[in-house]
């Protein structure tokens, strides 16, 4: 069964949603202290649950978050894997900017 989301994604939402991009990385490159390494974490982590919940993966955020600081979390080992692999993609694409 296919997963069909409660809106419409619409040309108009996804210009705003590039406008919202550039107006944060032109902020985040005006002020880079401005958000603290906690922040960036927590977000990351944010992404990533959400992330991977559109392609059907079951983990909170809860649980996200305890796979990334290592710990063991009940769940399907494929969606820990995704997890894990999705995280690590951040971190190879965080050192290459």
């Amino acid at each position: 069964m296919a997963y069909t989301p409660p809106f419409t994604i619409t040309n108009d939402i996804l210009n705003l949603v590039a406008e919202i991009s550039v107006m944060l990385g032109r902020l985040e490159v005006a002020n880079p202290d401005l958000m603290s390494p906690q922040l960036r974490r927590g977000n990351r982590i944010k992404t990533i649950q959400a992330s991977l919940a559109i392609e059907n993966n079951t983990l909170s955020l809860e649980q996200v978050t305890a796979v990334i600081n290592g710990k063991r979390v009940l769940g399907l080992p494929r969606e820990i894997q995704e997890v894990n692999n999705a995280f690590d993609a951040y971190e190879r694409l965080s050192l290459r900017i």
